[in-house]
């Protein structure tokens, strides 16, 4: 069973914003697969489902961003996963130009207040991760402002391909493992 979160903020106002780009990421996952998010548990939406032949539950923490990591422990604990294996983070990073995806194994929360809340709240870093870039505010304009606010019309064009990318991404891991994945999408 693999857990499969995509962070983002619940709400119609965060729908269209950066930092909600891994709520699209899985949402356009569960239409690929034709799964839906009609469950609740621990503080989350879930799709339930297979996917490229595991069993999957994808999940949108509904504890907003800064508290993600109450949803994640939750699910882990419910779903009895190993995060080490068989957990995907789905998140929003300022550090990676917009549209470029980054797996990593493990790693440090950096500045995402999400991530710090899930490795808060797991007690360690060792659970894969998958990254989705969304670029650096322009000069002067604040960091939160930023991640909070929504894309550019030319951003959002390109949108659909960032989320079918994700979603390839992620049907890789299944199939073939992180390593394959890593090579074959952090670019």
């Amino acid at each position: 069973m693999w857990l499969i979160v995509g962070l983002g903020n619940p709400g119609d106002e965060y729908e269209r914003t950066r930092h909600n780009i891994g709520f699209g990421c899985v949402n356009q996952l569960a239409k690929r697969h034709g799964l839906s998010f009609d469950g609740k548990r621990a503080n989350a939406r879930i799709a339930e489902g297979n996917i490229a032949g595991q069993r999957v539950a994808l999940a949108r923490p509904q504890t907003f961003m800064n508290l993600s990591g109450q949803a994640v422990s939750g699910l882990r604990a419910w779903y009895k996963i190993n995060p080490a294996t068989e957990l995907l983070v789905i998140y929003d990073d300022v550090d990676l130009p917009f549209g470029k995806l980054r797996l990593r194994q493990r790693g440090s929360a950096g500045t995402h207040n999400g991530m710090r809340s899930i490795v808060g709240q797991l007690g360690n870093q060792e659970f894969p991760r998958l990254r989705v870039g969304i670029g650096q505010p322009p000069p002067g304009r604040d960091i939160v402002g930023y991640v909070l606010g929504r894309f550019s019309k030319e951003e959002e064009t390109e949108l659909p391909n960032i989320y079918d990318a994700t979603a390839d991404a992620i049907e890789v891991l299944l199939r073939e493992g992180l390593t394959a994945a890593m090579n074959r999408y952090n670019g």
